[in-house]
């Protein structure tokens, strides 16, 4: 019988969660957790520890929070002491030195949310949905030196539904990519992997989002607008103005042209909201005025008696 593969698993977020629950499930040694330092959160501003260090302590397993990893001597010396077969990745928030990369002899394995070589970087569902792809998927990759160009070990398709948000389509890359990630372990020992070289000339990127990428532009089309909404949630959200405030827009779907031109132009159809685009309107469902709780667009309509010709943005 096998020993078990011996591993240090690097991870933060919730999307990590899976992959680090499933691999001890399946019988790998995990000898050590490496996630981010707790941070303060919520309106008490109180420390919180990641989701990955929660999971950890559930499954009695060591973890260690060091600020910083690349200089880092007493943190190398940890590692080096352990002589890991392989260090899992899966959203740590750290780029992996050059000292992590080559310390064990099966490598650094990181799980990514796409199927690269498209969308690299730090926002891949986030990007893949706001793009209106209707596929995505996870890749198993061994880090090198560059942002998300390592060579592929394994990949698996992920359908994307028409109303998938990030929120709803990030547990379903997490668990998929949690069984991969066994799958790819079991493999590499085995040595029946053949590691394939991207081809970075079909690169595209997934940059880390900002506050002002959901400020929604209504020359864009319905679509465009609808499948942003849906990828930047929660954050940064799809807002705009009405009457000199933020107003953020919550749930809304692709419509008909409305009795209108003019890309911004509200128009009222009874208790039903719409907004003009430069092709056709999205019917805004559930807004969120600035100061106020989300409300449906009826009450809207009531609550601010809508004029008519009036604009967002």
């Amino acid at each position: 019988m096998n020993l078990p593969l011996h591993l240090v698993f690097c991870g933060t977020p919730r999307f990590a969660v899976p992959a680090l629950e499933t691999l001890v499930r399946a019988g790998f040694a995990v000898d050590l957790v490496v996630t981010q330092p707790d941070r303060p959160k919520g309106r008490g501003m109180e420390m919180a520890m990641s989701p990955v260090k929660q999971s950890a302590h559930t499954l009695n397993l060591p973890v260690v929070q060091p600020e910083k990893i690349k200089n880092n001597l007493e943190f190398r010396a940890q590692l080096e002491a352990l002589r890991p077969e392989a260090i899992i990745v899966v959203g740590y928030g750290r780029i992996v030195p050059q000292w992590m990369i080559d310390l064990p002899p099966l490598g650094n394995i990181n799980l990514h949310a796409s199927l690269l070589p498209k969308y690299r970087g730090a926002a891949p569902i986030q990007w893949a949905i706001a793009c209106g792809e209707a596929t995505t998927g996870v890749t198993i990759m061994r880090i090198d030196a560059g942002l998300d160009t390592g060579d592929i070990l394994k990949r698996r398709e992920v359908a994307i539904d028409p109303e998938d948000t990030s929120e709803t389509l990030a547990p379903k890359l997490a668990a998929v990519g949690a069984d991969l990630m066994v799958e790819t372990l079991s493999e590499l020992r085995a040595q029946t992997i053949q590691p394939k070289v991207q081809d970075h000339s079909r690169a595209t990127l997934a940059p880390i989002l900002r506050k002002e990428d959901g400020q929604v532009d209504f020359q864009r089309s319905a679509d465009e607008i609808h499948n942003r909404l849906r990828g930047f949630q929660p954050w940064p959200g799809a807002f705009t103005q009405f009457r000199g405030k933020k107003l953020v827009i919550s749930r809304a779907k692709v419509a008909e042209s409305a009795a209108s031109s003019v890309p911004g132009s509200l128009v009222v159809e009874g208790a039903r909201l719409f907004v003009v685009c430069r092709d056709s309107s999205l019917e805004l469902l559930e807004v969120q005025p600035d100061g106020k709780k989300r409300m449906p667009a009826r009450d809207f309509i009531n609550g601010y008696r809508l004029q008519a010709g009036e604009r967002l943005g």
